[in-house]
């Protein structure tokens, strides 16, 4: 079938994407009028959704000034808007019509009756289902999406000569030509011959390591378990290293590392003047409601995990009698060198001489994930932390989450790391629950 596309978007492309309507070329995008009504229901909220929804709508009221929506206008990228009115029922098929999704795949199926090449695109898999059940072709929005199998992990190990190895330890840097060594990624040396014979080393550029600052090895009586954790140190504890990601299964210790850091960078070294704790408001399963109190006694349920990590931290080292530790805690809280905030509230801030943790971020759509790197100041340095194996945003997967997204195309960057952690250290009944259930 020649000719363009007409690619019919669902209303959780758009909120996942504002600028989704100028990413399919010099095709026809159509917007179903049931897509219009969902997206002014959305508007009137105060979350992400609604500042996406009003962007939308922004967008379509610019372009209803170059022309009219019904006929189609001229996007800047060569393609053509449409809003569709064609909401019939599907012949030959028995949809209940006062559902949105059926009346949006009506747009889809009539418009591919006029021997249109009609796509399909939407987040939700059941729509996706129906969709291909009615003969349509189908599609993720995958702009923004990568290949979690083959994320970049943040260091790699390299075979090499025992002379190498031998010449790195002599050299405060080694250079490597033709090794293509990406910027903060760390490098395992492990000699041909003797696999026990092997260096750690951090890369510096292209075809260039040196070894980890010893300075880095702990924070706050913190000490690395694993080579893995070791590289997360050496990342947090780096005051040039601006932006950091960890990923890591539940128990590898991406939050409790993060915090420790923080705390060391905080409350001792003085390097930052707060440490700013924040999580997306998404609850895992059934949520129990509107919670009772102030906004920080409902945040104190949101951010247990935070309390809990933040209470074994202050016992390591120290000998606290019962009760003392929260205590401890509240102090640090009232005295606002510890701040813990939802990302709701993040919005418009500009956040400097911080050390900032953002935990669960594999729940954050990509275009979230800017807004809130784009926060950060002067002096500020970012911690973002996530799980893509356990997402709870049902329009988000482990290829599409804001975390995963920020990891493929930050990496290179001077000021940025990461690192992936693969093995848990919280107990071995953790390790079991991550490996076997």
């Amino acid at each position: 079938m020649k000719g363009p596309k007409h690619f019919v978007l669902d209303t959780n492309v758009l909120l996942h994407n504002p600028e989704s309507i100028n990413s399919f070329g010099d095709n026809y995008v159509v917007l179903p009028m049931t897509v219009i009504e969902e997206l002014d229901n959305f508007k009137r909220t105060n979350d992400e959704l609604g500042r996406s929804a009003r962007q939308v709508i922004r967008q379509l009221d610019h372009l209803r000034s170059v022309g009219t929506l019904k006929n189609g206008v001229k996007l800047p990228n060569g393609g053509v808007l449409k809003i569709s009115l064609e909401e019939k029922s599907i012949k030959g098929a028995f949809l209940d019509m006062s559902i949105p999704d059926n009346r949006i795949l009506a747009v889809a199926t009539n418009l591919a009756a006029q021997k249109e090449k009609v796509i399909f695109v939407s987040k939700d898999i059941s729509a996706r289902l129906k969709a291909d059940a009615l003969g349509i072709e189908v599609m993720d929005f995958e702009q923004q999406k990568c290949d979690f199998d083959s994320l970049y992990s943040g260091w790699r190990e390299v075979a090499v000569a025992g002379q190498i190895i031998d010449a790195f330890y002599k050299e405060k840097i080694l250079i490597m030509p033709g090794k293509d060594f990406i910027a903060n990624e760390f490098i395992i040396l492990r000699d041909q011959e003797n696999p026990k014979h092997t260096g750690f080393a951090r890369a510096l550029g292209r075809d260039s390591v040196t070894h980890l600052d010893p300075a880095f090895e702990s924070a706050w009586e913190l000490r690395a378990r694993s080579k893995e954790q070791r590289m997360a140190l050496e990342l947090l504890l780096d005051p040039k290293i601006n932006l950091i990601t960890l990923i890591g299964r539940a128990g590898t210790g991406k939050t409790l590392l993060a915090l420790a850091a923080g705390l060391h960078c905080v409350l001792r070294l003085e390097t930052y003047d707060k440490l700013l704790v924040s999580r997306p408001i998404i609850p895992m399963g059934r949520d129990i409601g509107y919670l009772p109190g102030t906004k920080d006694d409902k945040l104190s349920l949101w951010m247990q995990p935070i309390f809990d990590n933040l209470a074994y931290l202050m016992r390591l080292g120290h000998k606290f009698e019962d009760g003392t530790v929260q205590n401890k805690i509240d102090q640090l809280i009232k005295n606002q060198q510890i701040e813990l905030e939802a990302l709701t509230y993040i919005r418009g801030r500009s956040i400097p001489d911080q050390f900032v943790i953002v935990d669960e971020a594999q729940n954050l759509t990509p275009h979230e994930v800017k807004t809130i790197v784009s926060r950060a100041g002067e002096n500020t340095k970012m911690v973002i932390t996530g799980d893509p194996n356990q997402i709870d945003n049902p329009y988000l997967d482990a290829s599409s989450n804001g975390l995963a997204y920020a990891v493929e195309k930050l990496k290179g960057q001077p000021l940025y790391g990461h690192v992936t952690l693969s093995k848990s250290e919280r107990s071995p009944l953790s390790a079991v629950a991550a490996d076997f259930l």
